[in-house]
């Protein structure tokens, strides 16, 4: 009895102390305010299993900027558009870095991706050649038929669909997967698997990348408490491992029939692609860090294969979603696609110039579903201040897009779908989401910006364009669109909990979906 009095009031010690230690180290080092840390793990307990709804939620009590200990490590969290500005503008440079991570160790070939590898030269290089040959508005232009090619075959599949229930992602990641390794492969790398039900194979590819998307989500505790890391207490490195084992096989397949063709004079009939032109450089040197690797190679491919199609396919569900949930909203777009386009052809990327409201429905899909919620982490490679507080080297920033676009005091009614903000006469009719405005960032601002945002635009766009052009649409079963689950599942993208199940109707000529 006398030892468990003597235990329990070591533990009550330890944790006043602690707490005492740590309102004097924030006061003294002038830290942003935050809950108190429970001693060793902090702050982990308070992120829940939805870290994106909990942190908004210690914004909107302790403020814009707040200070977390996730284990060992600093973390802040910048939950205000002005605050975003200071840490994503004016300290760009301090917090153009990323931190260590499991993610980027197991899965993202040892930080050798683009993404999360540390800001220097190698860094620099990939996303360059990413820019000039994939990326860049003359690329875009260039692959524009492909595009457009792709979403016409979607809408064909749709249409062939009947009463049958389609699950909407699988057949959007099929078309958007297709689109991007025609330009990156030359080549589709999935079939439509002879119907609406899609291909075995692009669903186990979407199964790998939002698997990856999750895992990468994770807060893993031996991220944060590194002598506890060998453990895996939560089992997510051993799964970070084997994902990355079936992703490796999925891009040696592709990295090796490239190099196969290559070696036997290159392919006939068609321009070179992105991975030919990779492979070409993967020998020339121009100092150490200019030259690349296989490695590098495969882990920019799985960058662009999954970065490229898991937000992309997310956003356009969710914005269905919210426009079978408003039916005048849907109605009211579809009056615009007829007058501007008609019912004779499918529309295509030189339309969208034209379709105000259409691009009104898209900006505030990514402001309501920000494909990232929680930007990607970013690190403090020296000391500095934001909004008055002391933020120590080392320390993790986490941007917090999803409370900053749902901020009510920027927007108005900011629980609400309301694309008529963004058309002229709204509250928000000259923000656009190129990372300027900071209102509305969902592909991030600064450095580190999302290198696909121009695609990832124009993807959204063309594709809910057509859904929107081409197709009333049912929910399954008779559900009433009110009670529609939009239920979010946290990750590194924000998916939703239950996958779309409708019954798509065509309402433009017959002769619209053979033709394409």
């Amino acid at each position: 009895m006398d030892l468990l009095i003597l235990f329990i009031s070591a533990c009550i010690t330890i944790v006043v102390v602690h707490a005492l230690l740590n309102m004097c180290t924030r006061r003294r080092n002038r830290l942003p305010p935050g809950p108190t840390p429970w001693p060793i793990v902090g702050n982990l307990p308070h992120l829940g299993k939805t870290p994106h709804h909990s942190l908004a939620a210690l914004v909107t009590q302790y403020g814009p900027l707040i200070h977390l200990r996730l284990g060992f490590v600093d973390v802040v969290v910048a939950g205000s558009a002005s605050v975003a500005a200071q840490c994503l503008k004016t300290h760009d440079v301090n917090f153009a870095s990323r931190p260590p991570n499991s993610g980027a160790k197991h899965i993202g070939y040892n930080y050798q991706d683009m993404v999360f590898a540390p800001y220097g030269p190698r860094w620099r290089r990939l996303r360059k050649l990413c820019l000039v040959h994939l990326l860049s508005t003359k690329a875009l232009n260039d692959f524009r038929h492909i595009r457009q090619e792709e979403v016409a075959i979607l809408t064909r599949t749709l249409a062939s669909a009947g009463e049958s229930t389609v699950q909407l992602d699988k057949l959007l990641n099929l078309c958007i997967s297709n689109a991007l390794s025609r330009v990156m492969l030359g080549r589709r790398v999935f079939t439509n698997g002879g119907g609406a039900g899609g291909d075995p194979k692009a669903d186990e590819f979407k199964e790998m990348a939002t698997e990856l998307q999750v895992l990468a989500g994770e807060f893993n505790i031996g991220d944060f408490i590194p002598a506890l890391d060998w453990l895996d207490l939560q089992g997510i490195t051993k799964k970070m491992k084997n994902l990355h084992d079936r992703l490796d096989a999925f891009l040696n397949v592709i990295l090796q029939e490239h190099k196969t063709t290559a070696a036997n004079g290159g392919a006939s009939g068609h321009d070179v692609d992105f991975l030919c032109m990779l492979l070409s450089l993967r020998d020339e040197a121009d100092g150490d860090e200019a030259k690349l690797s296989d490695v590098e190679i495969k882990a920019l491919l799985l960058n662009l294969f999954v970065a490229g199609t898991d937000t992309s396919f997310n956003t356009v569900e969710w914005a269905i979603a919210e426009l079978i949930r408003h039916p005048q909203i849907l109605k009211q777009a579809q009056k615009e696609m007829d007058i501007i386009v008609g019912r004779d052809r499918l529309v295509n990327e030189l339309d969208i110039s034209q379709l105000t409201f259409l691009q009104a429905i898209v900006k505030e899909t990514f402001r309501l579903h920000p494909a990232t919620p929680l930007s990607l982490p970013r690190i403090a490679t020296e000391n500095c201040e934001v909004n008055g507080y002391n933020i120590p080297k080392g320390s993790t920033l986490l941007v917090h897009v999803w409370a900053i676009a749902r901020d009510p005091k920027i927007w108005i009614d900011p629980l609400k779908f309301k694309p008529g903000r963004f058309l002229p006469g709204g509250e928000k009719f000259n923000v656009d989401v190129k990372g300027n405005d900071f209102d509305l960032i969902p592909f991030g601002a600064g450095r580190r910006i999302c290198a696909g945002m121009s695609l990832g635009v124009r993807t959204v766009q063309l594709l809910t364009a057509t859904l929107v052009q081409a197709f009333d649409w049912e929910l399954t079963n008779g559900l009433d669109p009110k009670n529609l689950n939009m239920e979010e599942a946290y990750g590194l993208a924000l998916r939703r909990v239950a996958p779309l199940m409708v019954h798509p109707r065509p309402r433009l000529a017959p002769n619209v979906y053979i033709s394409g």
